[in-house]
This record gives C-alpha cells, structure tokens and sequence, in this order.
C-alpha cells in the first residue's frame, strides 16, 4: 500500500498531493476574498456576485496585470480560457451513465 500525502486549504476544502499547489490555491482564495471585501466597501453590491467577481479577478491576475499595464486586449483571454475549460468539462452523470 502507497501513502500519499495531501495537503487541504481550509478556505475552501480543496485538497492537492502538492504542497506547492496547495499554497497557490490559498493565497488565490485570500486575494478573492480580499477583492469581494473590496467590492462590498465600495458598491451596494449581491454578496455571492462579489464573490464570483473577486474569483475572476484571482484566478486571472496575471491577465488582469498585463490588462492594467496597458494591454487591455490581453482581457480576450479570460474569455477563450474559460470556454476552453466549459469544452473540457464533463457531467459526471453523462460519464457514469
């Protein structure tokens, strides 16, 4: 039997067997959370739409850097690497069906 290690994030659940991994996906979650705090301070704002905005910017913020250093064409590939993720997905129902 092979043991192999894990690591959680506490924000959300997510497990990883990278540690590394693990600590990028936190330090994301922590830079949402700081942008949807952001977001409720400054506008009257639904909280889970604040949330999904802070995600966005997160997960994105290499793009989102590029965007705001003057390259605001570089905003065109959130949108292509989200319908590249969308075409990956698979329905677990569809599978085990």
């Amino acid at each position: 039997m092979s043991i192999t290690p894990m690591w959680r994030v506490d924000r959300d659940g997510s497990m990883f067997t990278d540690k590394k991994a693990a600590e990028e996906h936190d330090r994301m979650l922590e830079l949402a959370d700081g942008i949807t705090g952001l977001l409720e301070s400054h506008f009257e704002i639904d909280e889970k739409l604040a949330e999904e905005i802070g995600l966005l910017m997160s997960r994105n913020k290499d793009v989102m850097a590029r965007a705001f250093k003057g390259k605001p064409d570089a905003l065109e590939e959130i949108q292509r690497n989200e319908e590249v993720e969308a075409d990956n997905t698979v329905d677990i129902r569809e599978a085990v069906a």
